[in-house]
């Protein structure tokens, strides 16, 4: 990450606009940013802040309000920040939610927070949504927030109050540093899996105590708890079998007894029945011959009824027909009343001299007038019906002419409208052709300046990787160096050691006499005077060490140089491939490209789209004015056909006219005539049927009177006075044949051998056997629901210890298994057996802080003039805090190892420094080696001394050399000494601002 420019307005103490450009500061690396206290020093630092992740770091976030007091009415608070963002430039603007006067009345309205992120290389989509702004952000940097102010904002005070803290405050820390949440997931997670492993112990538990009361239960025999489970369920349902055994054979004994009892009393009944049946048949013979009497009386009934019947039905028949020749003769009357009524009727009625009553006998004479009539009337409304065909062809012509006009308009009105279309099309057609020269020659430019845009690109795009590539050659050529020098003092370590060992040979031969044993020198056998080694004297294996560690620093160098002969390479072809332009340069090059290039294909993609509007257009023109033509035409031919059609509708009315002179009208005159056609064949018909049923009355009569005079009775009322209903008549047929069924019945029943049988016998009575079936029967029900009771329960117990026997078996493995997990969960939340006492996430925390720790000595080594290094503690503490954040000091002059408490202000602030500056590595290593090109230490430089601060600034000086920019935020006047190039904040009435001095 690189800062390249910053604006504020009405931020913090800062009224109006003020801009602090980072590339110029940073030129050199190190830059001052310096004013009295409260001016707004750290203000800047927040509005970097601010803008990347819409908060500030430390407890003044917790304010939540960075409107300037010192800003004008109405004025918005705004952080406009340009940076590099994982190798791609950015622009983000910022406004906080803040309270503004209300335009109408008095009070505040608030203003929501708003964001806009915009890629300034143009190939991503611009951002205005608040977290969309933040997921870029953290993706590009790789942290959270939090990181960014501990790693690039480096606090006042922070790593101070870091460096004293217990290891609950430290840790706390660290855990929003780094990201442990994943580990505390894993610590959840086991207790979690031994919660769930327990509770499922416990429920198979429940369930073997539970299977032991069903038994219980079920047996009615209380749980002996002295006993294993096993056993006791064993007996208890052994015992169940065997009551099951006995009801069992209870049950076979009492269904015998019943089944006995039971064939005794049906011989009984069966005898009984007999007798009853017999009594029975004597009783129904008895009532049949006593109501013979009665029975004559019905047959008697129903044979006057049968000789009555002829005479009823011709009766009712001659009552109909006289009443239906009396309604034909009405009939007739009505009709030939309308038909005399209708004009023209006269010719039939007087010419058939019909009277008031009917006679068939002329009937065909009648019929051949009415014919001759009919034929007339016929013609006439023949006549007639051409007229109003006539009439209708003469409306139907005239609603045509009408209609004709009506289009004839229609098509004018069209016409007029194309004309109308048609005068605009020239000047259109004239404007289409100029934009379609204009895209072509659009077009052609495309590929000139695709070409122009592809090489820029990739200048940039080098341009950006050798500004990297020139840093990571620096740093290899410092390792190099670092290197070589190291491989020459191995080697000059290797020569010594050779030396001194070559001068204390004699030592070294004399190591290996032996009392007793020949010099391997002079092989004498005695050793008067040895050489004694001396402390310093150095040995073969020392010599060994030092060429080993000879060769190993001749592989490093030989491999940094490999690197820096790389890094040199990559730097010329870069160098060429970009010009050895800027990349500021490059990329407002591109911008002017990349804006022209889109407008040209913009105007490239119309080309087809103008091309065809151009020939639609024309082929308008054509199509209106062929259009024209032909409306001219047609209305032309719709006025002359209008006019020759009035002409023909005026001579068939005429025609009408002169045939209906004289009359009421066409459609008078055809009802009259259609009236006299009908009637005429109506009053025909309707006298013939009041003459015949005037002739079939008569017949009727003359039948009735005959058949009274041969039967018994003297008037037709007497005869229908004897018929009897179907329903009497069905009803007398149906007592007579029941009771000859009935008597047919019993001397049935009284001639079966069976009857005769018992004829003699004494009344059975079946109480005494009825009383022993009953008991027999209760004695079975009783053995069948206990045999049931016995068999239920013995094979409910068979369920419940088979179950019982798979619980037990199932609960072994489980509790296995839980010991396992319940020991492994308490070794990550450290308990059990873990020695440290350290949960998993303590333990990443106490290896996070081991690097910083690691990290940070160096520098503090460096800082200190060697004299101060941190220690590492993962020792567990006492009183349940957690172990392995130990951090102290140890002090070179005296060996000890001490609380970093105990050092003094200018020490402390040294340690604050370098344990930050190691905490920075460590989390940029965590966040994926993300490049922090851009740092800033706010405050603590006056506590140091002139030697410690001159330490301080070589250790500062180094991280320059890496190719970081470093900011100071301090108010010291030495600092402004040493450092030339400085962001002054001024403090004024009005409210502060920036004034920038850059090194010379």
């Amino acid at each position: 990450m690189r800062l390249h420019s910053l604006e504020i307005t009405a931020f913090g103490p800062f009224a109006g606009t003020e801009k602090v450009d980072f590339d110029a500061l940073g030129a050199d690396g190190l830059f001052l940013l310096h004013g009295r206290t409260g001016a707004g020093k750290t203000t800047v630092l927040d509005a970097v802040a601010f803008a990347l992740y819409g908060t500030v770091p430390g407890a003044r976030k917790e304010g939540k309000r960075l409107l300037s007091d010192h800003a004008e009415i109405g004025a918005v608070p705004t952080a406009t920040l340009e940076a590099t963002l994982g190798g791609r430039r950015i622009r983000i603007v910022r406004s906080p939610e803040f309270h503004r006067p209300k335009k109408r009345g008095t009070g505040t309205t608030k203003q929501n927070a708003k964001a806009s992120m915009t890629w300034l290389d143009g190939k991503s989509q611009n951002l205005t949504r608040l977290d969309e702004i933040g997921d870029a952000v953290g993706a590009a940097l790789g942290m959270s927030a939090d990181q960014f102010f501990q790693v690039v904002l480096l606090p006042q005070g922070e790593f101070a109050r870091f460096l004293r803290a217990d290891s609950d405050e430290r840790g706390n820390l660290l855990e929003r540093l780094f990201d442990t949440a994943r580990f505390g997931d894993i610590e959840e997670w086991f207790a979690e899996q031994r919660r769930t492993s327990a509770a499922a112990l416990e429920s198979s538990r429940i369930a073997t105590d539970k299977l032991l009361g069903q038994i219980s239960t079920a047996s009615g025999v209380a749980e002996e708890l002295d006993r294993p489970p096993v056993e006791w369920a064993g007996d208890v349902l052994e015992s169940a079998r065997h009551a099951s055994v006995d009801a069992a054979r209870t049950l076979a004994l009492a269904r015998e007894v019943s089944e006995s009892a039971t064939k005794e009393l049906a011989a009984l009944d069966a005898t009984r029945q007999l007798q009853t049946r017999r009594e029975l048949a004597r009783q129904q013979l008895a009532e049949f011959h006593a109501a013979a009497s009665a029975r004559d009386a019905l047959a008697k009934e129903l044979e006057q009824s049968a000789a009555a019947g002829p005479i009823a039905a011709l009766a009712a028949d001659c009552a109909r027909i006289t009443s239906a020749s009396e309604a034909a003769t009405r009939e007739f009357d009505s009709v030939r009343t309308l038909f005399e009524r209708t004009e023209g009727s006269s010719v039939v009625l007087d010419a058939l001299a019909v009277d008031r009553s009917p006679d068939a006998s002329d009937t065909p004479e009648a019929r051949a007038v009415v014919a001759a009539a009919v034929r007339q009337w016929t013609t006439e409304v023949a006549a007639f019906e051409e007229l109003r065909v006539l009439t209708r062809k003469a409306d139907a012509a005239d609603r045509s002419a009408r209609s004709l006009l009506a289009e004839h308009a229609a098509v004018e009105k069209k016409s007029s409208a194309h004309r109308a279309d048609r005068n605009v099309l020239p000047e259109q057609i004239a404007q289409a052709e100029s934009s379609l020269r204009a895209a072509v020659h659009a077009a052609a430019e495309v590929p000139a300046l695709e070409a122009e845009w592809s090489r820029i690109t990739s200048a940039v795009e080098a341009a950006i990787e050798l500004a990297k590539t020139r840093k990571r050659l620096v740093a290899a050529e410092k390792a190099h160096h670092v290197a070589v020098a190291s491989f020459n003092d191995a080697r000059a370590h290797t020569l010594d050691l050779r030396e001194q060992r070559l001068s204390g040979m004699a030592a070294e031969l004399a190591s290996s006499l032996v009392d007793g044993a020949p010099c391997g020198v002079c092989g004498s056998l005695s050793h008067p005077a040895p050489t004694r080694a001396e402390e310093s004297t150095v040995t073969k294996d020392d010599e060994a060490d030092a060429a080993a560690s000879e060769r190993r620093a001749g592989t490093i160098a030989e491999k940094k140089a490999a690197e820096v002969t790389a890094l040199l390479r990559t730097r010329d072809v870069l160098v060429q491939q970009s010009g050895d332009r800027d990349s500021a340069e490059l990329v407002a090059a591109l911008d002017e490209v990349s804006v022209a290039l889109r407008s040209a294909r913009t105007a490239a993609e119309q080309r087809e789209s103008l091309d065809a509007r151009l020939t639609h257009l024309r082929g308008e023109d054509q199509r209106l004015a062929a259009a024209i033509a032909d409306e001219q035409a047609a209305a032309a031919g719709l006025s002359a056909r209008a006019a020759q059609m009035a002409d023909d509708v005026a001579q068939m009315r005429a025609t009408i006219a002169a045939a209906v002179d004289g009359t009421e009208g066409i459609d008078a005159e055809v009802k009259r005539l259609e009236t006299l056609i009908s009637l005429s064949s109506v009053v025909v018909e309707r006298r013939e049927e009041a003459s015949r049923a005037l002739l079939d009355m008569e017949d009727v009569t003359r039948r009735l009177d005959g058949l009274i005079a041969e039967s018994g009775f003297s008037t037709a009322r007497e005869a229908a006075a004897a018929v009897v209903s179907p329903a009497r008549a069905q009803s007398i047929e149906k007592q007579l044949a029941q009771a000859n069924d009935i008597r047919a019945h019993a001397e049935q029943v009284l001639a079966e051998p069976a009857i005769a049988a018992v004829a003699n016998l004494d009344p059975v009575d079946t109480a005494a056997a009825r009383v022993a079936v009953e008991d027999a029967q209760v004695r079975l029900h009783a053995a069948v629901a206990e045999h049931a009771e016995c068999k239920r329960r013995a094979e409910q117990l068979e369920e419940l210890t088979a179950g019982l026997w798979a619980a037990i078996d199932r609960a072994a493995p489980m509790q296995t298994k839980h010991d396992e997990l319940a020991a492994l969960a308490d070794v990550v939340a450290g308990r059990g057996q873990n020695s440290r006492k350290m949960s998993l996430r303590s333990y990443v925390l106490a290896s996070r802080l081991e690097e910083v720790a690691e990290s940070a000595s160096a520098r503090l080594r460096r800082m200190s003039s060697g004299r101060y290094d941190f220690v590492h503690s993962d020792e567990a503490e006492s009183r349940g805090r957690r172990g392995g954040l130990g951090l102290d000091i140890r002090d070179d002059y005296t060996g000890a190892v001490r609380s970093a408490k105990t050092l003094s202000g200018g020490e402390s602030f040294l340690a604050s420094l370098a344990l930050a500056l190691g905490l920075a590595d460590v989390v940029a290593a965590e966040s994926g080696g993300v490049v922090l090109d851009t740092m800033f230490i706010d405050e603590g430089f006056g506590t140091l001394d002139a030697d410690t601060l001159e330490s301080v600034m070589g250790v500062l000086d180094e991280l320059r050399a890496g190719g970081r920019v470093v900011g100071i935020v301090s108010h010291v006047d030495e600092m402004r000494q040493r450092i030339p190039t400085r962001l002054h904040v001024i403090r004024e009435r009005e409210g502060s601002r920036l004034q920038l001095f850059a090194a010379s």
